[in-house]
């Protein structure tokens, strides 16, 4: 990576505009028209409004027929700001508290790089998506014809880790980020008075066996070295101190980082509430929807972007085995459909006192790893499309 002053300059200004006026799930107006408006002034062909707030942007230089993507997520999370710095949030109830808008910084710097070197042979295409926070803005992109009006032959992404030291870098073959799924389970028994539970059927009690027999997919339905996550989180009824409810809802949710593996998930959770609540003459219905899909990476291209990296970072600050996040990005909805690779970059600044993760209301993105961010896509490009 070759540093250069006026262009980190460039890079923190920029990010520290987004950073003060934030912009939620689909509301990314103002952010697509900067991402917009300096992509054009680069000599990128530039089409905006895909997937409502999305921007896509495409340069070719020489004759080589492979396409590749690289995407940046705008959107920001509907939190209020406590940190303190000049470039504080304006807008109450929304902050970048995710870094998403250094991750747009990066990409607008590499296409900077891109297109005042032109040393690539083949196409590249940035994709500036909209609404990734509540899982919705690759589906819309794809919606609207992202791979078909947009053809790539695989994708690249980053997010910032500031749990790792600044500047390195961190991905993995496979699963790399979960999935979430999100569960109801609605027990319907009988209520009554507390003083007379052989009269009633408790659906607290069939509740409770539920609850304790659905952490025994993990431990026994799933393969150990897969990981996979069961919760319950919220329990409602309808009862009160002295009265058995009719009702108790389970909400919760799951995470898996192969498809095999939610599907196992599922099954054997309606398999389980179903035959407990039979069992006590209880009825279920019971509902399970899919939020975000597994992010699998592919094994070509992250070779591809772990050589990219080294070029950046230095081989000895470029990991291939990070561990998986059970955290969940829709980035994945893209590697489903080409391959792709979806790498971490370390935040965490020297003897830093206090580490803030990703939204917290404290969380700041680490202006020194804009420049990292750029080259990567850059060396990526470079790489890939000789």
């Amino acid at each position: 990576m070759i540093h250069n002053e006026a262009f980190a300059n460039q890079l923190k200004e920029w990010r520290h505009q987004l950073h003060q006026n934030p912009e939620a799930a689909f509301e990314e107006v103002q952010t697509a028209k900067l991402v917009a408006d300096r992509l054009k002034e680069l000599g990128y062909q530039v089409h905006t409004g895909i997937g409502r707030t999305g921007v896509v942007a495409t340069l070719t230089c020489g004759t080589g027929g492979r396409t590749i993507g690289f995407r940046a997520d705008m959107d920001c999370i509907c939190n209020t700001e406590q940190g303190v710095h000049p470039y504080t949030s304006r807008i109450p109830g929304r902050m970048h508290g995710c870094g998403h808008e250094g991750h747009t910084v990066s990409l607008l710097g590499a296409a900077e790089l891109m297109a005042r070197n032109r040393d690539f042979n083949g196409t590249v295409r940035l994709v500036f998506q909209p609404a990734e926070e509540p899982g919705k803005g690759a589906l819309a992109m794809m919606e609207d014809g992202l791979f078909e009006r947009f053809p790539m032959d695989e994708m690249y992404a980053l997010h910032n880790w500031p749990l790792e030291p600044a500047g390195t870098f961190h991905t993995r073959v496979g699963g790399i980020m979960a999935s979430e799924d999100n569960f109801e389970i609605i027990i319907k028994g009988k209520g009554g008075h507390a003083s007379a539970p052989h009269g009633a059927i408790d659906p607290l009690v069939v509740a409770a066996q539920i609850i304790l027999a659905l952490q025994t997919i993990v431990s026994r339905s799933e393969n150990p070295v897969d990981p996979s996550v069961v919760s319950c989180t919220e329990l409602h009824t309808d009862g009160v101190h002295n009265t058995i409810p009719s009702t108790v809802t389970i909400l919760g949710d799951t995470r898996s980082t192969s498809l095999e593996a939610q599907q196992i998930i599922q099954r054997r959770m309606e398999e389980i509430c179903r035959s407990i609540c039979q069992a006590y003459g209880a009825e279920c219905e019971f509902k399970y929807t899919h939020e975000f899909i597994p992010l699998v990476n592919d094994k070509a291209c992250v070779e591809v972007a772990a050589e990219a990296a080294a070029k950046v970072a230095g081989r000895e600050n470029v990991s291939t085995d990070t561990k998986p996040v059970m955290a969940s990005e829709d980035f994945a909805q893209f590697l489903a459909k080409v391959p792709g690779c979806y790498l971490f970059i370390g935040g965490m600044r020297e003897n830093q006192e206090e580490v803030y993760t990703c939204h917290n209301p404290h969380f700041d993105y680490n202006d020194d790893t804009l420049e990292a961010g750029a080259w990567f896509f850059y060396e990526v490009a470079r790489t890939r499309l000789q």
